[in-house]
């Protein structure tokens, strides 16, 4: 039992008391021109309008709260009214009406009435790890063959962060623009860097796995989110925001979270797979543990679907199987099921590739670019069509556009295990070395090694 030493209310009571009494002379500028107000400001003014730190590709987290939230199949009639608003005070920096408007939209679609004609209530929403379960057609685990697991973890976490750092030139484009803009996309287009927020929520996860064990769960999980990431974008921030607020997942993912579908969530399975290899299962509840903290439903299932697929490429060896097993997994009624089976269905039927791009941009275009749903496509097609090879699987990625990073960290991960026995060539892997930089709070700089050690003895600690 800890013991109190200092109660809350004493300490309040003494800063007051022991304050000594001085005369500070400022200017009304201070109050006017603080740094906070300016951060604030520049917070507000980032949401409608930033671009990726990668890539320099344009983006409105604003304009995709709403785009989110049509999604999820409510009327976000009048949150479209204030957008045309607040967008004219932008443009003319009026910053007053600026603030207004952006409450009045994320008011709206806290509170938008659900359209009862939209597609997406043509699914089951899944809100519980065990309705799920229950749903789902899970297969017996598999027992990985010890001689070459240590391989294929290095192997898997270097086939991400070579993946992820590729993709971070090209995130946030559309493929017509890299078809046009680019030219050589079969190898890094500028010296890469593994600094990114895919890898960090997969060191926070790693490490609440690597000392908790089997008493896993959300809560622990997200207190290694508070504690080691010192911030976030879209559903990550909200959640960070809701944690720090108190509320403990599955609210922090649900509640005043429009982008909870979107693939932040999706973008981290991977490691998932990698401490239960061979058990499918595992990796899937592991996923939605780690899923609720800042997403929902579809969003969740996001990355229980890559979970599943890294799980299995340590015990299969044919991607194509891969894929059309992960998705036989999941549930019949689940909109996401239905997202990623158009994909493969797509797949089956084509022969190029790119024809494939095209009949799912078509699809999917009402979903934002980093929406979990058109970039579950790229992967499945991507994947499929790069036949368990890492070079043509990346420049598939790569060529497809959207969130190319988190595509590419996901599937280099399940290609990069496929590929243990052999590697990945020189051209990903020298410009990358062995240990990378990441904004983890005291673990700004980590070894591939490290992540190896750390994920080979989480899998034990089941």
């Amino acid at each position: 039992m800890v013991v109190i030493k200092i109660k809350a209310w004493k300490y309040s009571k003494e800063l007051v008391n022991d304050a000594k009494g001085h005369i500070v002379i400022e200017k009304d500028e201070d109050w006017k021109q603080s740094d906070s107000q300016k951060y604030e400001m520049n917070k507000i003014r980032t949401i409608w309008f930033s671009k990726a730190p990668g890539s320099g590709a344009p983006s409105s987290l604003i304009s995709g709260a709403i785009q989110a939230t049509e999604n999820m199949g409510m009327d976000v009639r009048e949150a479209e009214e204030y957008f045309q608003k607040g967008k004219i005070a932008y443009d003319n920096k009026d910053n007053t009406n600026l603030m207004r408007y952006t409450v009045k939209i994320f008011q709206s679609l806290n509170n938008a009435e659900k359209n009862p004609k939209h597609k997406y209530w043509n699914y089951k929403i899944y809100e519980s790890w065990k309705e799920f379960k229950d749903n789902s057609k899970f297969p017996n685990k598999k027992n990985v063959n010890l001689e070459i697991l240590d391989n294929q973890i290095y192997w898997g976490w270097m086939g991400q962060i070579c993946g992820g750092s590729y993709g971070t030139a090209l995130e946030g484009y559309s493929r017509e623009t890299i078809k046009r803009d680019f030219q050589d996309i079969n190898g890094y287009l500028k010296p890469p860097s593994a600094y990114n927020d895919d890898i960090t929520f997969e060191i926070a996860f790693l490490l609440s796995k690597y000392k908790y064990g089997k008493d896993l769960d959300s809560e622990k999980i997200s207190g290694n989110w508070t504690a080691l990431i010192p911030y976030a974008w879209s559903a990550e921030d909200i959640a960070l925001k809701n944690l720090l607020l108190g509320k403990l997942p599955p609210l922090s993912g649900k509640d005043n979270n429009p982008y909870r579908e979107w693939i932040g969530a999706q973008m981290r399975g991977a490691i998932c797979g990698m401490v239960a290899p061979g058990d499918p299962l595992e990796a899937a509840r592991l996923a939605w543990l780690d899923g609720q903290i800042s997403h929902y439903n579809n969003g969740i299932i996001g990355e229980v679907f890559n979970a599943i697929m890294t799980s299995l490429a340590f015990v299969e060896s044919d991607i194509r199987k891969i894929i059309k097993d992960t998705i036989e997994i999941l549930p019949e009624d689940s909109q996401y099921k239905s997202v990623v089976k158009f994909a493969l269905d797509t797949c089956e039927k084509v022969e190029d590739p790119e024809e494939a791009f095209i009949i799912c941009e078509k699809e999917f275009e009402r979903y934002n670019l980093v929406h979990s749903y058109p970039n579950a496509a790229i992967e499945v097609i991507s994947l499929w069509f790069g036949e368990g090879d890492y070079n043509k699987t990346i420049y598939l990625v790569g060529l497809a556009g959207l969130d190319v990073d988190c595509n590419a960290g996901q599937v280099g991960n399940i290609v990069g295990v496929l590929n243990s026995k052999s590697g990945l060539e020189e051209k990903w892997t020298e410009p990358i070395g062995y240990q990378f930089k990441t904004y983890v709070r005291n673990y700004e700089i980590i070894t591939i090694d490290e992540l190896v050690k750390l994920t080979k003895e989480s899998i034990n600690k089941i």
